[in-house]
């Protein structure tokens, strides 16, 4: 039985309380948070040991691991002293808030010989994971471009971070998992609205080592909720819905039949259009499981630290990216 504590009980970590309570050989040993309200509604709603002082639930409680989802500014401290502890960590993505401290954090879950998970979850949707698994295979042939779009209305929780590195972080990892592939070149445009210190709207391209290109829209400022991916390829393009958790695939009609001759494409033509049966379940239960059984037969998780390192460091070169100052003819044009 091993046992799990929660630190930080807001909109997503009540959901990972939630979670281990009901999983089979975990116990769910205490729930922290700063605000007093919040840990009591939550260690009441699940029947544990609540507290607004981590130090005093790890000394009462001693768990063997925690998933942290406080602020982005506070992964990293909250990080590292429950690393330098011995606890194995999930922690929320962003990893943390600079690449230095990434780093660090890496380092020191490495010299301590424990686990570190960074959460990002799209990659345990079944819609990723099948489209994932079919793209190995070479069902859409050569891949051409992924399209990924992130639309919300603006969200009250996020207090220190802009949409790129709350929202655009899902995808830019995405991209990562479904590729296998480096990014070599990164051009990104954003916009500030909302927020004078950190950007609502993002538009960005990348592209990969293998000639793949991936194209991204994410913003705060539509009024309705919308998660898509989109994979083209020479044999058809797969369409992914990530919040309903469908899977399509658009046949290319006049693609070649043999997969090893698609290096080429002759021409494109409307085919079937095919839905791909899934067998939906919980993206979080299923990362939590996996972190889980990381920490049981002492493997690396899906999402390792190195991970979230990476796909922070893309983020913040499209941050970069959109500030920067590009001289068209005589004028200067913000980037």
């Amino acid at each position: 039985m091993l046992k799990t504590a929660v630190i930080g009980v807001g909109s997503i970590g009540q959901n990972h309380a939630r979670v281990y309570r009901e999983m089979d050989g975990i116990q769910l040993v205490g729930v922290t948070d700063a605000n007093a309200g919040s840990a009591a509604k939550i260690g009441n709603r699940l029947n544990v040991p609540y507290y607004t002082d981590v130090k005093k639930m790890l000394e009462e409680q001693k768990p063997d691991m925690v998933s942290i989802s406080v602020p982005t500014s506070l992964h990293f401290s909250v990080g590292m002293d429950m690393i330098k502890r011995g606890l194995h960590v999930l922690v929320e993505k962003p990893i943390t808030s600079t690449l230095e401290q990434a780093e660090e954090l890496c380092d020191e879950a490495k010299k301590q010989g424990v686990m570190l998970a960074v959460g990002h979850i799209e990659r345990f949707n079944p819609a990723v994971m099948e489209l994932r698994r079919r793209l190995k295979e070479g069902y859409a042939g050569r891949v051409y471009k992924i399209h990924c779009q992130r639309l919300s209305p603006y969200p009250s929780r996020i207090q220190d971070a802009g949409v790129v590195i709350d929202l655009a972080s899902h995808d830019i990892d995405l991209m990562r998992y479904l590729t296998g592939e480096e990014i070599i070149r990164v051009y990104g445009e954003t916009v500030q609205s909302i927020n004078s210190d950190r950007e609502d709207m993002f538009n960005g391209l990348l592209r990969f080592r293998n000639g793949t290109v991936g194209v991204l829209d994410v913003n705060w400022m539509t009024p309705t909720k919308i998660r898509r991916l989109a994979v083209t390829g020479a044999r058809g393009m797969f369409e992914c819905n990530l919040i309903s958790q469908e899977l399509f695939f658009y046949e290319n009609e006049v693609a070649p039949s043999q997969w090893d001759a698609l290096s080429v494409l002759r021409g494109v033509s409307e085919g079937n259009v095919i839905g791909i049966k899934l067998q939906r379940h919980e993206p979080l239960a299923a990362e939590l499981a996996d972190f889980v059984a990381s920490v049981r037969d002492n493997r690396e998780p899906t999402v390792t630290g190195q991970d979230g390192l990476e796909t922070l460091r893309l983020a913040l070169d499209f941050v970069k990216s959109g500030k920067d100052v590009v001289v068209i003819d005589e004028f200067k044009v913000p980037g």
